[in-house]
């Protein structure tokens, strides 16, 4: 009987042997955005609302939108981990100048409810069911009162001039941009997000933002 001299290695040096190989593809940086695959150039491309010393990160999007309802929690998570040059605001695509749900934003963006608004109008539509995807003012109403706002106070705030006159500057944007579905990302005014999934999207965005970044900075 002849005896092996191959002895099985150690766990802890395999490990070790493991994350040595997986190094060299970690390490290697993301490939860069491309134009026309990652991203389109917007010609003569303006910020929604431009603020000195900010990077403008726009996301237009729709709460009867699934795929918004799904990048909601991804892009709030992104936004978390930006630098203070970076601003995101997010942009109600309005399908008409009465557009509920655009008013219903719009409306608790004055009213500093967006906290308390935003992700759970997504909720209330794609999970719980509790709207539908083309609500009335009337049960948007009714459904931030059960968020603890005043419905009657929203109500008149959703159907205020004021509220509305803040939809065709939106389209506006919209249209000047070429969003042509939702979510979008739009940087700086300047670059229009195009890829092809959510992770994807975050990522170009993050490398369009180092761009314009680096920009300000003359490198």
């Amino acid at each position: 009987m002849s005896l092996s001299l191959r002895r099985p290695l150690p766990s802890f040096v395999m490990a070790i042997a493991l994350i040595a190989a997986a190094l060299p593809a970690a390490s290697q940086p993301a490939a860069a955005p491309v134009e026309g695959v990652d991203y389109a150039l917007i010609a003569d491309g303006q910020p929604l609302a431009p603020l000195a010393g900010k990077i403008e990160v726009v996301e237009v999007f729709g709460y009867w939108c699934h795929h918004c309802a799904n990048f909601a929690p991804k892009l709030e998570a992104w936004k978390a981990k930006q630098p203070k040059d970076v601003r995101v605001t997010y942009l109600p695509l309005p399908g008409s100048p009465a557009d509920p749900l655009a008013r219903a934003y719009f409306a608790a963006e004055a009213k500093g409810a967006l906290a308390k608004t935003h992700a759970a109008t997504f909720r209330a539509i794609h999970d719980d069911r509790t709207l539908p995807r083309n609500p009335t003012i009337d049960e948007l109403a009714a459904f931030h009162g059960t968020l603890g706002l005043d419905a009657a106070a929203m109500r008149q705030a959703m159907a205020s001039d004021a509220t509305g006159a803040k939809l065709l500057p939106a389209r506006e944007f919209a249209l000047r941009s070429g969003v042509d579905g939702t979510p979008t990302l739009v940087i700086n005014g300047k670059y229009r997000v195009t890829a092809r999934t959510l992770d994807d999207t975050l990522r170009v965005a993050g490398q369009l933002v180092a761009r314009e970044r680096a920009v300000r900075r003359g490198r």
